[in-house]
């Protein structure tokens, strides 16, 4: 009985010490600007009624605070973020 629950402990310990941790993972990098946000930088703050009589590309997407949203990334899709008080809060690619 000793000797299995030896030989159980040494195998656990074994196990444990075959395990690597894993690397961090990298901070995603930086979408480059591939939908135009930069052009819109200067609505943030503005209140969200603004956009009424803007056009955006096609696919541009207004999400506002309770908003369900497909989470499939799209470089070149356009995403104006508002919130609860009706202020556009965030424009970028995604």
């Amino acid at each position: 009985m000793k000797v299995e629950l030896l030989l159980l402990a040494m195998a656990g310990l074994a196990v444990l010490a075959a395990c690597e941790p894993l690397p961090p993972e990298a901070e995603p990098a930086e979408t480059p600007d591939s939908c135009g946000a930069a052009g819109y930088q200067g609505l943030v703050g503005q209140p969200r009624t603004v956009l009424d009589g803007m056009t955006f590309p096609l696919g541009t997407r207004q999400i506002g605070p309770n908003d369900a949203v497909t989470a499939d990334f799209r470089p070149d899709r356009l995403n104006i973020e508002y919130g609860a008080g009706g202020r556009i809060e965030k424009i970028s690619c995604y």
